[in-house]
């Protein structure tokens, strides 16, 4: 087991950031109570909460301590004529609204449609600086992991669980165990963050993470930007992982500071030599660790049902016949079947009939740069979405000219909002549709009844925008 708090021995981050947020410690027959410096919330998980709120007369332990934004439901389709937002039902307009009156009654700072901060939760909240190295944060989203890029301890929790850290800013959790993933090498040109955590969960499998928390070590993510390290801490819960984090560094600290909830003035150096304390000590140990090289991957694209589904771009598409193991051999058939994918086939060259560039994986400012870089003086030969993480990452491309880039490729440059990831907001593909998504998900279904996703890089989803086809992204920016 990782070493624990006696006072001597080596502690790794995760180590340090538990052992500072513990209110009462776990028992064999008790989880621990622990501490919660930031609760996010959004319109689909929290109604339930706030309605228990109500009926059981209690209020807002920390206020303070809890931001709101809506994402999920939401249309990415601008305003109409009549002023009204083009909600894909009463439902999603329902949801809405309630989080506009629940804000409003319980004292919930709330950055709703029309709001210049509004955006994909995960988005949002950093870019507000409100996530903060070795800070504890909640949202009842399971891609909350994604502030662990920060050197946040970040947990994704249930509606019953947002109802409690509302009432008492705090979480029952059993103390995870620690595993390291270390990268070695540098990524190549035409790779990003999304290959690395596409080839991670491929070597550890949906469940290799179970009970731990990640830690990402090494060169190849010390070189990647906040944006990047996001994504990588993003899709920990891909593999099963409770979160996933990064150890900050000066890279944390010149893209935190000045942002509008970062300390200010003195505040601030006195947090940076806090936050410089919080890296995992020499000599800390790990339950388990993975080794990975970066330079020895290509790009990535998954070809089944789950995010561990993975291959190289170049690959073949598996044969389940290689299976050894009864149980791998069925759930790889079974999701052949769904995806319609024939055994030993090239991946590349499969048609692609829609394209989604956005989530909270992929829907940041570097994002939109990077499918900007192959959209640029092409076409699209199918449809093809391009969705911002915000109004602020939306703003800050039209500021350089990409939604130029993007309209005249022919795609589609939406509003702020979750939009095809989950599909329950209008945006989704019809069945039998395959779609090059740079979201998390590939789920049966996850974006439309039937559908077929393949989750892949921007600079891969942008390369099978203009080709029609899954393609290997460092061919098409060759020109080859």
């Amino acid at each position: 087991m990782s070493k624990r708090s006696d006072g001597n021995q080596p502690r790794t981050i995760i180590d340090k950031v538990w052992d500072a947020h513990v209110v009462r410690a776990e028992t064999p027959d008790a989880p621990a109570i622990l501490y919660v410096d930031l609760h996010l919330v959004h319109e689909v998980t929290s109604p339930q909460a706030f309605t228990v709120l109500r009926e059981r007369g209690l209020k807002l332990r920390r206020p303070e301590r809890t931001l709101a934004t809506m994402d999920h439901s939401i249309p990415t389709l601008p305003r109409g004529a009549d002023g009204r937002w083009p909600f894909v039902d009463a439902q999603a307009a329902a949801q809405v609204s309630q989080m506009e009156r629940n804000c409003a009654d319980f004292g919930v700072e709330l950055h709703g449609l029309g709001d210049e901060a509004q955006g994909v939760v995960h988005v949002f909240g950093p870019e507000m600086g409100a996530t903060q190295p070795g800070m504890t944060v909640v949202c009842g989203d399971s891609h909350t992991a994604t502030h662990g890029a920060f050197g946040a301890l970040a947990f994704g929790i249930g509606t019953s669980e947002v109802g409690h850290v509302l009432a008492s800013q705090c979480l029952l959790q059993r103390r995870p165990r620690t595993l390291a993933v270390r990268v070695d090498g540098a990524l190549g040109p035409g790779l990003s963050a999304k290959d690395l955590i596409l080839a991670i969960i491929a070597r550890l499998g949906v469940g290799g993470g179970t009970g731990h928390v990640i830690e990402y070590l090494g060169p190849a993510v010390r070189a990647l930007s906040m944006e990047g390290r996001m994504t990588l801490c993003n899709m920990s819960i891909e593999a099963g992982a409770r979160a996933g984090l990064v150890a900050p560094d000066d890279t944390t600290f010149q893209w935190l500071a000045g942002r509008p909830r970062a300390p200010k003035g003195a505040a601030w150096d006195e947090a940076v030599a806090r936050w410089r304390a919080l890296p995992s000590d020499e000599g800390a140990t790990y339950d388990r660790e993975l080794r990975l090289d970066a330079s020895a991957l290509e790009p990535m694209i998954t070809f089944g049902t789950n995010p561990g589904q993975g291959i190289a771009v170049t690959g073949l598409v598996p044969d389940p016949a290689a299976e050894r193991d009864a149980s791998a051999r069925t759930t790889l058939e079974a999701a052949l079947r769904y995806m319609g994918l024939v055994p030993g086939k090239p991946i590349a060259g499969q048609k692609v009939d829609v394209v989604f560039i956005g989530s909270c994986t992929n829907g940041r400012i570097e994002d939109m740069r990077e499918a900007a870089r192959v959209l640029k003086g092409r076409k699209v030969r199918t449809r093809t979405l391009v969705v911002p993480g915000s109004h602020r990452v939306k703003k800050d491309a039209e500021a350089e000219g990409i939604d130029r880039v993007v309209r005249e490729a022919g795609a589609e440059w939406r509003e702020p909002g979750c939009s095809m990831c989950i599909a329950m907001n209008g945006d989704d593909i019809r069945a039998g549709q395959y779609c090059v998504s740079t979201s998390n998900r590939n789920f049966e279904g996850r974006q439309g009844p039937g559908g077929r996703t393949l989750l892949a890089s921007p600079l891969t989803a942008a390369a099978a925008a203009v080709t029609g086809a899954v393609a290997d992204p460092r061919r098409v920016l060759e020109g080859r």
